[in-house]
């Protein structure tokens, strides 16, 4: 399994690296790092075409503008050959996400309140932009919700609806993608509680449900999913933190495990992964445990595909830690094996064939 890291860093040093998956230990050996680009921070991985994608920022005229930066990956060695830089959105970008059908790709930028479409270029790479929408307004929080941050972009299961958590309109914001002309289509929004702050989504494995992990005030809001008409419908909303916990903190990624049976979702302060089981039944969580993540600030994480493994990464002290997933119980065994990146931000990992 390779598992590669995006990060925070200036163009002179490392800012995605490549690391190989030792499944019997937990241990991560290092393969790759590559420089050159300004903040690689998030991440879309397409193993089967054997691509990773990166956004990274340029400076233009004084100003931040986006960018986006498709990887050619060997698998034999976890090289990394850059294919194509293009520019993209006109301010700095937070997310990035490919298409089920490979056509597309979905940006955000949290700083300039702007949602991008790409083609899918020659040779499997990000190519020409070819729709941006703008969100308007801002929620209760005058210093964090003061005007849009959209902070993610999530497709549908079925590929038909791209849906937006924006942290500064406390709203899931839903487009309709028309694959004929290359836009995205306003479909709707479906609003979180004042001061949520939704960040970022995740999808049932069975489609009937989505899970929205909220930054500002540290829950998760379970939805049933009307896969027909693009809707979210609230069933409830949890905390994350535990009953104790008093201090500052604020919340990043959330996943579902592959076999649709655990939650799980960063605390950033609490420094923890929680976890939840879910009734398949009626979608709802119930609390199982808070892991350490041991380090600061674990700004992403992720599950390997099989699940028997979660790797997080904490981006204030600079580690990437490996735990072993209980797939009966959903929780969490440190392997005792850890590796390092300046700023991590965001993990993928995926299966290879040798």
């Amino acid at each position: 399994m390779l598992v590669f890291i995006g990060s925070y860093g200036p163009p002179t040093e490392p800012g995605v690296y490549t690391f190989r998956l030792n499944r019997e230990t937990g241990a991560l050996t290092p393969l790759d790092e590559v420089a050159g680009y300004q903040n690689p921070t998030f991440l879309s991985l397409d193993a089967a075409k054997k691509r990773l994608y990166a956004i990274a920022d340029r400076v233009v005229d004084g100003q931040r503008q986006g960018s986006a930066v498709s990887f050619e990956i060997d698998p034999a060695e976890g090289k990394l050959r850059t294919l194509r830089w293009e520019g993209n959105v006109d301010t700095s970008l937070c997310h990035i996400q490919r298409d089920a059908t490979g056509r597309f790709f979905a940006v955000a930028s949290y700083s300039g309140g702007k949602i991008g479409l790409s083609a899918a270029g020659a040779n499997d790479t990000i190519g020409e932009l070819l729709d941006v929408k703008q969100h308007e307004g801002g929620s209760v929080d005058p210093e964090r919700q003061d005007r849009p941050h959209p902070h993610s972009v999530f497709f549908s299961p079925d590929n038909r609806f791209a849906f937006v958590p924006d942290l500064g309109l406390d709203r899931i914001v839903g487009y309709r993608l028309d694959t004929d002309a290359g836009k995205l289509v306003t479909h709707g929004e479906t609003a979180l509680q004042p001061g949520a702050g939704p960040r970022h989504m995740a999808f049932h494995p069975n489609g009937a449900y989505a899970y929205v992990i909220n930054e500002l005030d540290s829950t998760v809001t379970s939805f049933r999913y009307d896969a027909e008409n693009g809707a979210l419908q609230t069933l409830e909303v949890v905390s994350t933190l535990p009953a104790d916990f008093g201090e500052e903190n604020a919340c990043a990624e959330i996943q579902v495990s592959p076999d649709g049976r655990y939650l799980y979702g960063s605390n950033r302060g609490h420094d923890s992964i929680v976890v939840y089981a879910v009734d398949p039944a009626t979608g709802k969580l119930t609390y199982v445990e808070h892991t350490s993540t041991r380090g600061g600030h674990p700004r992403h994480f992720s599950l390997s595909p099989d699940g028997d493994f979660l790797i997080a990464v904490n981006r204030d002290s600079d580690n990437i830690v490996v735990f072993r997933v209980d797939r009966e119980t959903g929780k969490l065994a440190f392997t005792g094996h850890t590796a390092k990146a300046s700023k991590p931000v965001c993990v993928k990992m995926a299966f290879f064939p040798l």
